[in-house]
């Protein structure tokens, strides 16, 4: 970790150790990727994968973003988990309780069928375990028409947050309700498609996907 990624404002919510980092990371699939070309900045989100210390995007091989990045440009990789609105008594202090990962790095783009394919797996088992397994694997077309990255995380950092609110002391007499608003991730009910097969038993792992 270098001052690039050492978490400045309340330094006491802020981690490197890697089960942290590892733990958030797993928590979610949804990823902001910052980078800059010809001096503007862009963020862009996407889904991913992650094995190790190495996170797996993908996208098409004529994606503006995809070329940006493996041409060996500097990426900053963001990952947010909202657990919960803080209401305080007071404006000011109102926050909220969350668990964020902030990894620099660089991607090098994935070459040849059998690793891409490798890589599109762990995307695909990170989103829902059990998926890849029982579709289609992809067509050569199909790889082709796909860049596949693998981004190293170089150094990274994680920031917390956990907890009621933190008001001025004068404040606690205010009648004024405060607390948390818990937030989740939830999934709702699958919707078929119109054109399932009939019979097609619902898979076991949309179960297991938060509810």
């Amino acid at each position: 970790m270098s001052e690039r990624s050492r978490v400045r404002r309340l330094p006491e919510r802020g981690s490197n150790d890697e089960a942290v980092l590892h733990a958030i990371l797993d928590a979610h699939y949804l990823a902001h990727i910052g980078f800059v070309v010809d001096g503007q900045p862009f963020v862009i989100p996407t889904l991913f994968g992650r094995s190790g210390n190495k996170l797996y995007l993908h996208g098409s091989a004529a994606s503006r973003m995809m070329r940006q990045l493996e041409s060996g440009v500097a990426v900053c990789v963001t990952v947010t988990l909202v657990d919960g609105l803080v209401l305080a008594r007071s404006a000011f202090h109102h926050s909220m309780n969350y668990r964020s990962v902030v990894a620099f790095g660089t991607a090098r783009k994935i070459e040849g069928d059998e690793a891409k394919g490798q890589a599109l797996r762990i995307i695909s088992e990170h989103l829902l375990a059990g998926r890849w397994d029982e579709v289609r694997m992809p067509k050569p077309q199909e790889l082709k028409a796909t860049t596949v990255l693998e981004f190293t995380m170089e150094e990274a950092s994680a920031k917390m947050r956990e907890g009621g609110p933190h008001d001025d002391e004068e404040d606690y007499e205010l009648p004024v309700w405060a607390g948390v608003l818990p937030v989740a991730l939830k999934a709702g009910e699958p919707v078929p498609d119109e054109r399932l097969k009939p019979g097609t038993p619902l898979p076991e792992y949309l179960g297991k996907f938060p509810h």
